[in-house]
């Protein structure tokens, strides 16, 4: 058998390498990723980078061969997907331990092809095992107007038993650069997405988390390089890349002994070696990135409009304002006030009135964190008419109804923990730790991924008027031990994950048009897998506009504005409301407070604000955005937006916390067209305060406004201004 095995794989690779051509190209409109099949069968990236004008010089680049066998200094290769055991002496992208204990393998071509997939090209690259019968497909989709690359592997073997893989990323690119210096994104709850830079040295920077669920509380699943300089907004070439999975993580930069870097994404393997059957496909998750040779500004809004485009769920759609109670009531609320909110929400302006925590259970009411949560059946005597009641007091109040769930997670006070003590994630061989008091149910057990739908799915049947879900996920895996998997203990961390994807799929197609908020305790899930189920995501549990600043400048560059949910709330009311509300409404705007924290010149300038927001949706949401003034760099934050036309543009300025005597430069705009003339206009002022704007109500070119700008930022503390451009 293994010799017919053998005996078939070197006819399908002689056949294949010499028929089929050795330059595979990937590209978009400014990227070219080129790879060559080497006479050995042996496939290598020999190029990453701004596209070649010329496909006739691509044949021109410099092979990269593996070691020769006698020693000899023959330079090494850049394997497309390098493999543990071959004679690569750096970090491998795959390391499996076969039938016979064998930890080698060598990957093979045996064919490619492309063809065309909305807005691009898919190709695909077959690799196999000459000593084995496992075999590695590769997928490259390249979005043509965006220059944006996904990437990622199937794996999978006819040995006679499971085999062992100990990694298993997604897809490895390299780079030949002077220098390299990476941007990443960290913090914790409250903090998130706080950046910071380092210049890659020799040897491995490791980026990852071994959080399981809620995977990305300390580290953001993304990254951003400097190709020859540290990364800039405007210029210089860049790579921006994250990873589509909402479990553990790894990015690794290896820089080798001659200075080239590669970069491996995918799962994190720690605690994780698969098991993988024969003829189990192993499906590794989306690698995603974009390279720019006009720094960070270009690379955001290729991934931005990409997002809207192909992955984000309903992309193209519009977006609502809304009105949560959290902040104003808490836990502590009844029907009448509920009804009494659903009416500030039309008062306010804003679209829908979302119910946040507190609404569920009855044996274990759900007055606190401490219990009832996986009990998801309303609180009889606080909701006495249930949600249908709840659902009618939007109508009659002219608003939409949206609730909050948190499906995969459980009190261990909780009838379910009564039901299903099997259904948790908890070791039993060793005292419980709980965080926030909850456990996390098993995702792994389709029994309870059977329970996490129901709940969705029974709520939406009892109430198919219901608008919104808020989906949180406040817990990471902690008490490391599934029920379910028994003995395969090594597979929870990927099988969970898979398990939470597979519920979100199929409330996504029984349910296509219900807008979904993903939140985990905060920004703890944001990555793109989960995106395709979600309409937008929680940046922070951080509503402080001046920390808001600093978390929604970091997302912003990977995300677009209409997936960052932002509110005003009551955080650091030593600001104005505003300021609040200017620094929410340069993403996805929402209110979490009672208005009757509310004067009546601030209720009005709120509700000026929400009208103003809706009818600057197009260039908000649907627009190129424009990163100008770093809170970072400066004391200060400015961003605007560019509609579709170049007819409408939106800026918002923000002063942070200027300096005395500070020098205040005036803010040039980006993205205008410099033919067109513009009218500027400050709007959300408070009532009776005029402009103070130096340039209000004066028309200008676009040239003008990209080369000198406006007079939008002051010394003041926490002061905003938002100003409306319109071509004449």
């Amino acid at each position: 058998m293994k010799k017919s095995f053998l005996f078939l794989f070197f006819i399908a690779l002689f056949s294949n390498v010499m028929a089929s051509p050795k330059i595979i190209r990937i590209g978009t409109k400014n990227i070219d990723l080129v790879l060559q099949v080497a006479e050995s069968g042996r496939v290598y990236q020999t190029y990453l980078g701004s596209k070649f004008k010329n496909e006739s010089d691509l044949e021109l680049l410099p092979w990269y061969v593996h070691a020769a066998t006698d020693g000899s200094a023959v330079r090494r290769g850049w394997e497309v997907y390098s493999t543990s055991g071959n004679e690569d002496f750096f970090e491998p992208a795959l390391s499996i331990h076969h039938n016979d204990g064998n930890a080698s393998t060598y990957l093979y071509y045996i064919s490619s092809e492309s063809h065309s997939i909305p807005g691009g090209t898919e190709t695909t690259l077959v690799l196999r095992d000459n000593k084995y019968p496992v075999e590695v497909t590769m997928h490259y989709q390249a979005y043509e107007n965006e220059n944006v690359i996904k990437a990622w592997t199937e794996i999978k073997h006819q040995e006679k038993k499971p085999i062992v893989m100990d990694t298993y990323a997604s897809s490895m690119i390299y780079f030949e650069r002077s220098s390299y210096f990476l941007n990443e994104f960290n913090g914790d709850w409250a903090t998130e997405m706080s950046m910071s830079s380092q210049q890659l040295q020799r040897g491995k920077k490791v980026i990852d988390t071994k959080l399981g669920s809620r995977a990305a509380m300390h580290t953001q699943p993304f990254f951003q390089i400097g190709l020859d300089q540290p990364v800039q907004e405007n210029q210089g070439e860049v790579v921006l890349g994250t990873i589509g999975w909402t479990g553990n993580f790894r990015f690794t930069f290896e820089v080798d002994n001659v200075d080239n870097l590669r970069v491996i994404s995918g799962i994190n393997p720690y605690a994780s070696a698969y098991e993988l059957n024969p003829n189990e496909v192993f499906q590794t998750p989306e690698f995603i990135f974009t390279l720019s040779q006009n720094g960070t500004g270009e690379a955001s809004r290729n991934l931005q409009a990409w997002a809207r485009k192909y992955q984000l769920k309903d992309g193209m759609g519009t977006r609502m304002t809304l009105l949560n109670n959290w902040e104003n009531t808490g836990f502590n609320f009844n029907e009448e006030i509920l009804s009494k909110l659903m009416k500030e929400t039309k008062q306010l302006g804003a679209d829908m009135f979302l119910l946040d925590d507190g609404w569920f259970a009855n044996k274990y009411p759900r007055k606190n964190d401490h219990a009832g949560l996986g009990d998801w059946e309303v609180t009889h005597d606080k909701l006495p008419g249930g949600i249908p009641a709840l659902v009618r007091y939007a109508k009659e109040a002219g608003v939409k109804f949206g609730i909050w769930i948190e499906p995969e997670m459980e009190n261990p006070k909780s009838e379910l923990y009564e039901k299903h003590p099997d259904w948790v994630i908890e070791n039993p061989s060793r005292e419980t730790y709980y965080y926030r008091n909850q456990l996390v149910l098993d995702l792994s057990n389709p029994k309870v991924q059977d329970y996490v739908f129901g709940v969705v799915d029974k709520i939406m049947t009892e109430n198919p008027d219901i608008a919104y879900f808020k989906w949180d996920c406040n817990s990471p895996i902690t008490n490391i031990y599934s029920p379910y998997l028994k003995e395969k203990q090594s597979q929870l961390y990927v099988n969970h994950v898979r398990g939470v994807y597979n519920v979100f799929k199929r409330v996504k197609e029984k349910y296509p048009n219900l807008p979904m908020m993903m939140c985990s305790g905060g920004g703890g899930r944001c990555d793109y897998e989960a995106l395709k189920y979600f309409t937008e995501f929680w940046c922070s549990d951080d509503t402080n506009p001046i920390e808001r600043c600093y978390i929604q400048w970091g997302f912003s560059q990977f995300m677009p504005a209409k997936a960052m949910c932002a509110h005003v709330t009551s955080w650091n009311k030593a600001t104005s409301v505003k300021f609040r509300t200017d620094v929410a409404s340069m993403c996805k705007l929402g209110f979490d407070i009672g208005l009757k924290e509310l004067s009546a010149d601030e209720l009005s300038y709120c509700q000026s604000a929400i009208s103003n927001w809706n009818r600057l949706k197009p260039a908000i949401l649907e627009g190129e955005q424009y990163r100008l003034v770093s809170p970072y760099e400066t004391n200060h934050m400015a961003v605007n937006y560019v509609d579709a036309q170049k007819q409408k543009a939106v800026l918002f300025a923000y002063d942070i916390h200027p300096r005395y005597g500070e020098k205040i430069m005036k803010v040039k705009l980006q993205g205008l067209d410099p033919d067109k003339r513009y009218k500027v206009e400050e709007i959300n002022l408070m009532p009776n305060r005029r402009s103070t704007l130096a340039e209000n109500g004066k028309t200008f070119s676009g040239d003008y406004l990209m080369r000198i700008g406006l007079s939008a930022l002051t010394t003041g503390q926490a002061q905003s201004k938002v100003i409306e451009l319109t071509a004449e």
